[in-house]
């Protein structure tokens, strides 16, 4: 074969991914996308004939794979794509068409990464964005402390010259999405809160001369009264970080910002109302919040977005000490529960967020395992008291796939946090159940901007398997489209 073809052993190493439409009827031929139909007729209409002698056409999400029939990729796998026309799914909340092309599409990656082979090309199947970005999350796998690193692939690249300019837009969105991962993964012992923050002052830095990035240190946070966050941040040796984040994009500079706001708590132990010890590992993405936010403001400074946004977040480690002090709107918090942490670092963060004068709020936080059992990992739990803002986050999580459901700020949950023996508000409310729901109502009560939006993300926090061009890995689903 090289003889033949004059292949060095890096092209044998190539593999090429091409999709094929379901049949619209029974009897209908099947359809190649236009990549495949080119890819065929370089070949002289070999993959047709080879497809037909081995059976019915892979269905949507599956593969098929051949070797030897195209002289520049020596391994070609076909990818089952649905109905080529398909569009918005109502029912499902989100564009059908891009949810194939991305399932198929990491159908295909993942059988060119068994075949052992270090790169490929991808036919856009359709939608090149959502062709690459699920090319360039595949390319992640957290590997930084394995002494032994098995060959990961070196090079993704769309097949064709089409839709260029769609793939490397796409291409920097995922690779930000991996750069959240990245810090969410990380062991707690290695991602400290100062180090998160130097992380992402790096980022910033290397793609644009239009941010500001504050890293404040304890001394600052006691000026700013910020009791309900340094009662968490006192239990642990490492200290907390308040990071402030400045992006300046917009020509006019008193343009009011976007405020992004992210809860960073570096390892949650669940301070003296300890957690189990089953599923502690996880505990060290419990600074979500914080990793999607700041990466979503990486991702708008590498696209030189035309706009000014605010980014905060509370850093620190949840350790097995302190007591309970006042926010920095002067109300006294009851601290029932150690664990319930996360509300108790933002709530001074969204008083803080006001000074900005900002257009709108969103913060993100991996607050509760209700959300998580109302939810799973099926969509992002969004409370708001603006439907303007709900209607913009819906429209993008229908581009996106990153699901989002609307639930209620009703002032019966807020009874819940208020109604308080020893203080002017509570950690956790009177009941269990309704837990996701009187997080938001708690946040509501350091909240008076008519246009915020909590976003409850511990649900999307882990990828359980179901998603089909996602690793088993902390994979977020809070996307920097969305932002």
């Amino acid at each position: 074969v090289y003889l033949i073809w004059g292949l060095s052993a890096a092209d044998m190493m190539k593999g090429l991914v091409l999709g094929i439409y379901s049949k619209e009827k029974e009897g209908d031929v099947p359809q190649f996308t236009s990549a495949g139909e080119n890819s065929d007729k370089l070949i002289a209409g070999k993959l047709r004939e080879t497809l037909k002698k081995s059976g019915p056409p892979p269905k949507a999400g599956k593969t098929r794979t051949f070797y030897g029939l195209h002289q520049d990729f020596p391994s070609v796998v076909l990818v089952g794509l649905s109905k080529k026309a398909a569009g918005i799914d109502k029912q499902e909340n989100w564009h059908e068409g891009k949810e194939n092309t991305r399932a198929a599409v990491a159908a295909g990656y993942r059988q060119i990464q068994d075949l052992g082979l270090s790169s490929m090309e991808v036919d856009p199947c359709g939608d090149a964005q959502a062709a690459a970005e699920v090319a360039v999350l595949g390319l992640y796998k957290y590997k930084d402390l394995k002494q032994k690193k098995k060959m990961a692939m070196s090079a993704v690249k769309l097949y064709g010259s089409g839709d260029q300019e769609a793939w490397q837009k796409e291409v920097l969105f995922a690779s930000v999405q991996n750069l959240a991962c990245q810090l969410m993964e990380t062991p707690a012992n290695e991602m400290m809160p100062t180090r998160f923050a130097e992380i992402i002052e790096k980022n910033l830095k290397s793609v644009s001369s239009k941010s500001e990035v504050h890293i404040r240190s304890k001394p600052w946070i006691e000026e700013q009264a910020m009791g309900s966050f340094l009662s968490v941040a006192k239990g642990s040796d490492e200290p907390p970080v308040f990071l402030e984040i400045h992006y300046k994009g917009s020509p006019n500079a008193n343009e009011p910002p976007l405020a992004f706001v992210g809860k960073g708590i570096a390892f949650d132990s669940g301070g003296i109302s300890i957690n189990a010890s089953a599923n502690t590992d996880l505990m060290r993405a419990d600074m979500g919040g914080a990793a999607t936010i700041c990466s979503a403001i990486v991702s708008a400074a590498k696209f030189n977005l035309p706009i000014n946004i605010i980014g905060l977040a509370s850093l620190c480690e949840n350790m097995p000490s302190g007591k309970a002090n006042k926010a920095r709107n002067g109300k006294a918090i009851e601290v029932d529960n150690t664990d319930a942490e996360g509300r108790l670092i933002l709530a001074d963060v969204l008083c803080y967020v006001h000074t900005f004068n900002p257009k709108v709020i969103l913060n993100a936080a991996t607050s509760t395992g209700a959300m998580d059992v109302a939810l799973e990992s099926g969509a992002t739990g969004v409370f708001t008291n603006s439907s303007w803002l709900w209607n913009k986050l819906f429209e993008a999580s229908i581009e996106t796939g990153d699901r989002v459901w609307r639930m209620p700020l009703f002032e019966h949950y807020t009874r819940q946090v208020v109604d308080c023996q020893l203080a002017d508000v509570n950690n956790i409310g009177k009941y269990r159940s309704p837990g996701a729901c009187t997080v938001a109502a708690f946040l509501k009560e350091f909240m008076t901007h008519p246009k915020w939006a909590h976003l409850d993300i511990a649900g999307v926090m882990i990828n359980k398997d179901e998603g089909p061009y996602l690793r088993k890995e902390f994979l977020l689903r809070f996307s920097q489209d969305n932002a």
